[in-house]
């Protein structure tokens, strides 16, 4: 199984795990690694509410910071309601797939340039398992109507927009869009 397949596999999971009719209006996820080294990346995905976004309104006066923004998202979809990339098989995976790509380095290597294509290489992993749940009707399957998929690093918020248009069907997430800087 690739690093693909595997993200995929846990991603549908964790989706078909999440409460029914409880008003998710977003899968969230958060693109992170440990200690901040791209050889080591995760995702933590989770979901978030309308309820949570009603709540969260009560602390901005912006409407799209209090709907939109992680840094109102609950812990379930800020710390996820699971993580995929540090389990075993994932990071085995991972780990055996940078390799055969040549993107591997050890310690006292250095990166030459493959920290980023890492980090590019997970961006384009977690892009294609949100389209994944798309195509595959995951998402209407569980939830009963399409939701976006919010794709962002706590890390790196430019790209939050970027992978999130490129995740998501252009109509889900036009709302979402409207808060590009």
């Amino acid at each position: 199984m690739t690093f693909q397949e595997h993200v995929e596999r846990v991603a549908r999971e964790v989706v078909g795990g999440f409460p029914a009719d409880s008003g998710i209006h977003a899968v969230t996820f958060r693109i992170d690694s440990v200690d901040q080294d791209p050889r080591f990346p995760y995702l933590a995905i989770g979901y978030t509410t309308e309820a949570d976004a009603t709540l969260s309104a009560r602390q901005t006066p912006d409407a799209w910071e209090a709907r939109w923004s992680y840094a109102f998202f609950p812990e379930t979809g800020l710390e996820g309601v699971r993580i995929v990339g540090r389990d075993p098989d994932g990071a085995r995976s991972h780990r055996r797939e940078a390799e055969s790509r040549g993107l591997w380095y050890e310690d006292d290597d250095e990166p030459d340039g493959r920290d980023e294509r890492l980090v590019e290489w997970f961006y384009e992993v977690c892009v294609a398992t949100a389209g994944h749940l798309h195509e595959s009707g995951r998402i209407v399957e569980v939830l009963g109507r399409p939701v976006p998929v919010v794709l962002y690093d706590m890390f790196d918020p430019d790209t939050m927009f970027e992978l999130t248009s490129s995740a998501n069907p252009a109509e889900l997430v036009a709302d979402f869009m409207a808060g590009t800087p």
